[in-house]
């Protein structure tokens, strides 16, 4: 993929003062190291980040082994350790604080306020500053007081009612999707508040939650029950509302097939050897109707040719369809390589490693390289003076 000639970020210059571990948090502040801040990621020496320790599966050698979680949601930052119960490292913290321009924390409500470093305090300290802070149930209210788990708010924001096999049981998505999410809408709320700061010139408190990122992101699913009064449950890999739609079984894989309008109903049916004014099948309201009937229908006519086969017949119709592929498979596409998808960077203990990369791309102000997840406390000397 080409990269333009400046390629450090439209966030270069700014500075993120980064306090979170796990998920979360961390997927918010690598959201804003790849759009080219300069994220210093302050952890706790000895242990670091809880991600450090999490596995199988770890890589590298014997007593320097990573985890390859942490590895996943750290590149592009810097680790120094500070200790917070001391009061000359709580100090060495409070200097960073002044000077940055974004400090981010997931701790547990309370734990901030605690070290003296509650909002009120924050802003005194640097008024120019934009503080994000990412809990599991928001601030305040019943559930406020509450720590955050990914699949505790995977199931107390709806979302694994509705995901699984038809009739259930309730099943959670296969990423830390709430933690994802939250870090996301968190790495927004932070670049909109730095926009809004260059109007006003003060910074101001940003908040995310696993639980309102679940509610946040269900779309038609939160309508179908608040405005037409319908609980959803598991559809399996079915659409709720178009057919067909969904992963089918070919004769050595599986495709997902996407006939989300009837004029692609007409393409699509000549290929099963269905007649698209059948009147069993000839709209989308008939179709979800029978769903069953039309799979039963169209089913072993998939099955009898391979996936390949399939992707062609229905590309040269005009109808969208794709591979199920394997994370093997998905790392070794042409078009995934072409987009950059895929970071190749130098670890210091673990030589050539490759990583997810970004998805997002700037056209003038290019795409910031990325640099290996850091080693716990690497930066300390090159942050702090240190010997």
């Amino acid at each position: 993929m080409d990269v333009p000639e400046n390629n450090a970020g439209p966030l270069a210059g700014i500075t993120v003062v980064d306090l979170t571990r796990a998920l979360a948090g961390p997927y918010a502040t690598l959201m804003l190291a790849d759009a080219g801040a300069d994220v210093i990621k302050v952890e706790r020496p000895g242990t670091g980040d809880d991600t450090r320790g999490w596995g199988p599966p770890f890589v590298g050698e014997e007593g320097a082994e990573e985890s390859t979680y942490f590895l996943s949601v750290n590149r592009s930052k810097k680790s120094v350790t500070l200790d917070f119960k001391d009061a000359d490292d709580l100090e060495k913290l409070k200097d960073l604080i002044r000077s940055a321009d974004v400090l981010v924390e997931n701790f547990r409500p309370g734990v901030m306020g605690k070290m003296g470093l509650w909002w009120e305090a924050l802003e005194g300290m640097n008024s120019r500053l934009v503080y994000l802070s990412i809990t599991g149930f928001g601030e305040g209210g019943p559930d406020g007081h509450r720590p955050g788990f990914d699949q505790i708010a995977q199931g107390e924001g709806g979302l694994m009612s509705f995901t699984g096999p038809v009739g259930g049981p309730p099943t959670k998505v296969g990423v830390p999707i709430a933690d994802i999410l939250s870090g996301m809408f968190g790495a927004f709320g932070v670049a909109a508040a730095l926009t809004e700061r260059e109007k006003s010139g003060r910074g101001q408190k940003v908040t995310s939650s696993l639980l309102g990122s679940i509610i946040g992101i269900q779309a038609f699913q939160g309508t179908r029950w608040l405005v037409a009064g319908e609980v959803p449950e598991p559809e399996g890999n079915r659409h709720p509302t178009i057919a067909p739609y969904g992963a089918f079984r070919c004769a050595d894989g599986d495709i997902n097939i996407a006939v989300g309008s009837d004029g692609l109903w007409r393409r699509f049916a000549p290929l099963v050897g269905l007649d698209a004014d059948d009147e069993r099948f000839a709209t989308n309201r008939e179709r979800l109707a029978r769903v069953d009937e039309l799979e039963d229908e169209i089913s072993p006519v998939l099955a009898s040719a391979t996936v390949d086969e399939w992707v062609e017949r229905l590309g040269d119709a005009g109808v969208p369809a794709g591979r199920v592929l394997s994370l093997d498979e998905v790392y070794e596409s042409e078009q995934v390589s072409h987009l950059g998808l895929v970071d190749s960077v130098e670890h210091p203990s673990l030589g050539g490693i490759r990583l997810p990369g970004s998805p997002l791309g700037w056209d003038r102000s290019g795409k910031r390289r990325a640099e290996s997840p850091p080693t716990l406390g690497e930066h300390n000397g090159e942050v702090f003076g240190d010997a």
